[in-house]
């Protein structure tokens, strides 16, 4: 799994998903920062990558235009980097090695648990 992390994300997450054997790149870090959200999804769908943010709405918005995708992991709500880290290593986990191809997966705390939610997107 290649992914990419939104700029409203802690950069700590590229090391996580490392860890976790995926490759994994930043949009800070790569120059992407400030970019539009329709610029950074002509990016994500040319690249092939499966793009992590917290921002929901609008990219499922620009995700329902597309017939095939590699992923979008969406992290809820917008946390602390170490609430983020632990919601992420939960869907990394969720995920194994497997890649989410047309699928939205929504993780967040519900009370002191993680949930991850996996449904296929469009």
């Amino acid at each position: 799994m290649k992914l990419l992390i939104d700029e409203c994300l802690h950069t700590s997450l590229v090391e996580r998903a490392h860890v976790a054997g995926h490759a994994a790149d930043h949009v800070s870090r790569i120059g992407l920062g400030g970019r539009k959200d329709r610029e950074l999804m002509a990016i994500v769908l040319d690249r092939d990558y499966t793009f992590v943010t917290n921002n929901r709405s609008d990219f499922m918005t620009l995700y329902g235009r597309e017939p095939l995708h590699a992923g979008l992991i969406v992290l809820i709500p917008s946390v602390s980097p170490n609430r983020q880290r632990s919601l992420f290593d939960a869907v990394l986990k969720h995920l194994g090695q497997r890649e989410p191809v047309n699928s939205v997966i929504e993780v967040e705390f519900r009370g002191a648990e993680i949930h991850c939610m996996e449904y296929q997107f469009p």
